[in-house]
């Protein structure tokens, strides 16, 4: 793989990275809108799942920055972006008492949101398969994925 090969994996690296990375720190140290989609879907224990799903975030979106651990980072991160996609952006909202347009507009953005998470599910599993390129801490360890 050439040195403008692995530059371009690097950014994509970054790129993908940023968006956990930011999440992660957001739910860990505000974790009150988490909870509250966790309570939303049903789901017991809101506020333990908002920390630990924060942190899960937070450190596989620093996993991926660095290009650690690549193959299992991004099979976990594939599978969280279908998890929650699924879970919490797929069908419509309804909330009592706002009006038709406000709603209107959520669940187009809902939508949006879904198509995200799986697109970057795509992505993950690009680099859990191929690997983080030269420029990683499992090129240093020795440790990248093979890719067929």
């Amino acid at each position: 793989m050439s040195n403008t090969q692995n530059t371009i994996i690097l950014i994509a690296r970054v790129l993908l990275s940023f968006i956990f990375i930011y999440s992660g720190y957001g739910k860990l140290t505000d974790p009150a809108g988490t909870a509250g989609m966790i309570t939303g879907a049903g789901l017991p224990a809101a506020t333990a799942l908002a920390y630990i799903a924060g942190l899960f975030e937070l450190v596989t979106g620093l996993a991926v920055l660095v290009g650690f651990q690549t193959k299992i980072v991004g099979w976990a991160l594939a599978a969280f972006c279908i998890f929650t996609g699924a879970v919490f952006h797929s069908g419509t909202v309804a909330i009592d008492g706002w009006p038709d347009a406000a709603l209107g507009w959520i669940n187009a953005l809902n939508g949006i949101m879904l198509m995200k998470n799986f697109t970057l599910a795509g992505a993950y599993i690009l680099l859990a398969t191929f690997g983080p390129g030269l420029y990683s801490v499992d090129a240093r360890r020795g440790t990248l994925p093979v890719a067929a």
